[in-house]
């Protein structure tokens, strides 16, 4: 029978995503393990590789199709004695199984309408009790949904127990007498929250702006996860602030007679350097700090892991730079530069940006003084960092001095961190990077 082929999760918090290209056509023949597709997700562009053989009978979404839902199907694997005639034409093979017959027009019909496949994928498989994979044709999902049929309580009639559309078309609901009231009780709580405003709609805005020249610029992935994800950030994570100058002075001149050593290896420290490995060791000096949010926990980690923000065309990454307190400092500058020049041409695999309990936000190279950030979830908090800038100070013999300072913000969630608790740790990043030497002991 058919072979479906459904629009992979590539990373764990993936919902939709860009069927980038095809890299075979239809009639070719394939192995498991060679790549078919590029799936663009909101993050990066990832190949997709073949789990079963067959030869591709119908891709059944276009390249460069947007918003394909995961598990929506995207092409069909045909059997031996199977053709692409058949699927096309919407006839079973030459000897139809139950599921086969059924499955064939359907992907014809998604076939001449690869947009709609896309709108309204069929839901995704279920699993058993014993948490193995329940068989069911995508038409039989859909009528299951609809139907609000469970999908483990129906036997199959199908090759190997798939279940197909006879065994759910006479099927009928089991009653949910505990999970009804339940529901009812939790309509009137829901109502007011599904009647407040979420702003403006997209035709308002357009409409006040009539008679005016603009670009409509269409929102990709990224820019819609990132919109999501930071508004979220901000509406439920409690931030907070704390703001330190730094004397860079003494860094700098570290910097300079280390870059003068390593120049032979061809190794050049950046001041982000020194800052990547002032927090790591700062989370190692004050660890209730290192600690993540977990919805009703919190989890203390034992590794500095630092997420470093790096701005890419449309949106950014926070790769994440794994044990860094352990790294020497030209180890994380050459790990640092791989990343961020991965990032850029969107080649991160997803556990290269994924996790981390601290970020930093560096802008100080565009001249920015200080900014607030907002906090990455689920982490808790991070460092923005601004320019270095020629400022007086007054010594600690009172004596008023030229220094190059530097301003930094710390945005912490208050659900991890409390106020003395993140004092400490900004007190340890700033310690380390006025002493500079002392992150070498």
């Amino acid at each position: 029978m058919p072979i479906e082929i459904l629009m992979p999760a590539l990373s764990p918090t993936m919902e939709e995503g860009t069927l980038a290209k095809w890299l075979v056509k239809e009639g070719d023949t394939v192995s498991s393990g060679d790549l078919i597709a590029e799936i663009e997700t909101d993050k990066a562009t990832m190949e997709f590789e073949a789990v079963d053989e067959g030869v591709v009978g119908k891709l059944l979404v276009a390249e460069g199709t947007e918003g394909v839902k995961v598990n929506t199907l995207i092409a069909v694997l045909l059997a031996d004695g199977e053709s692409a005639a058949d699927i096309a034409a919407g006839a079973a093979p030459a000897a139809p199984s139950a599921a086969a017959a059924e499955e064939a027009p359907a992907a014809a019909e998604k076939a001449a309408a690869p947009a709609a496949a896309s709108a309204t994928p069929a839901p995704a498989a279920p699993a058993a009790a014993d948490g193995s994979r329940v068989f069911a044709s995508p038409l039989a999902r859909r009528i299951a949904a609809d139907k609000g049929l469970d999908l483990t309580a129906i036997k199959g009639s199908g090759p190997h127990g798939r279940i197909v559309k006879a065994d759910v078309e006479g099927a009928t609901a089991a009653p949910k007498a505990a999970a009804a009231p339940a529901s009812a009780a939790a309509a009137p709580a829901a109502a007011p929250a599904a009647a407040a405003p979420a702003g403006p709609s997209a035709d308002m805005v357009a409409k006040m702006y009539e008679g005016r020249t603009f670009e409509e610029v269409k929102l990709d992935g990224m820019r819609k996860t990132i919109a999501a994800r930071l508004t979220e950030a901000k509406q439920t994570i409690p931030h907070f602030y704390l703001r330190r100058d730094i004397q860079l002075d003494a860094l700098l001149k570290f910097r300079g007679e280390l870059n003068k050593q390593l120049e032979g290896r061809g190794v050049k420290l950046s001041v982000n350097d020194f800052i990547i490995k002032a927090v790591a060791l700062a989370l190692q000096a004050v660890p209730d700090a290192n600690a993540v949010w977990a919805g009703d926990r919190v989890l203390k980690m034992k590794a500095s892991d630092v997420a470093v923000a790096v701005a890419i065309e449309g949106g950014l990454f926070t790769p994440v730079l794994q044990d860094a307190d352990m790294k020497s400092l030209s180890a994380l500058s050459a790990e640092m530069k791989d990343l961020a020049k991965r990032a850029r041409d969107r080649k991160l695999a997803p556990h290269e940006y994924q996790g981390g309990s601290f970020a930093i936000s560096n802008l100080g190279m565009f001249g920015i003084d200080n900014f607030d950030a907002i906090v990455n979830p689920p982490h808790a908090g991070i460092l923005a960092v601004g320019a270095g800038v020629q400022k007086p100070v007054v010594g600690k013999d009172g004596e008023l001095k030229v220094a190059t300072v530097m301003s930094v913000t710390m945005s912490v969630d208050h659900r991890v961190i409390d106020g003395a608790l993140g004092a400490d740790l900004l007190t340890a990043i700033v310690d380390n990077l006025e002493n500079p030497m002392t992150m070498l002991a």
